[in-house]
């Protein structure tokens, strides 16, 4: 118990920083809200590594550190409803899908349902409808990112099964990857 602890605690430091250093990555698509989502692949690697349960504390934890560190009020509800929806939708899906799509399937479902809530709140914010134009711009960007993160989180899932301070932690199942 005390490493899971330990590992869910190092893994929201991991994505804070991910999350930082985003910052820095000049993407511009003319789109807001279009980003690589880095600290995802902290999220996803999360389901894997640790399980559903902490996976949704790195999520949240992420989330609202960096809110509080680097953002403001309307950044941190941006993220955290994005999120929330996002790590929802992965633990659902690595529930119940089983090896169908597998951790690019669930990491594209998760931007896809970022991508949602924080154009639901863009919505509620600008009190207006007319921001879901944006919608299949960021959901192709969400796809895109999403395919990227999966497949870094794939790579990431397999070198730490390797690992015994990890492979002690979780039942990593290879073949759900």
């Amino acid at each position: 118990m005390v490493k899971k602890i330990t590992l869910t605690g190092l893994m929201i430091a991991q994505a804070i920083v991910l999350s930082f250093l985003e910052r820095f990555i000049p993407v511009n698509f003319g789109i807001p809200g279009v980003k690589l989502g880095l600290a995802n692949i902290v999220a996803v690697t999360a389901i894997y590594v640790l399980g559903p349960v902490s996976a949704i504390f790195v999520q949240i934890g992420r989330i609202l550190l960096s809110g509080l560190l680097f953002g403001n009020g309307v950044s941190l509800l941006y993220s955290l409803i994005g999120g929330i929806l996002s790590i929802l939708a992965m633990v659902t899906l690595y529930k119940t899908d089983k090896p169908k799509l597998g951790i690019i399937g669930i990491s594209s479902l998760g931007a896809v349902f970022h991508n949602v809530g924080q154009i639901l709140v863009a919505s509620l914010i600008v009190q207006s409808i007319n921001i879901l134009y944006y919608l299949p711009i960021l959901l192709l960007s969400g796809v895109l990112t999403g395919i990227f993160v999966g497949i870094t989180s794939r790579y990431l899932v397999k070198a730490l099964s390797k690992w015994q301070l990890i492979a002690g932690n979780a039942n990593i199942d290879n073949s759900r990857l």
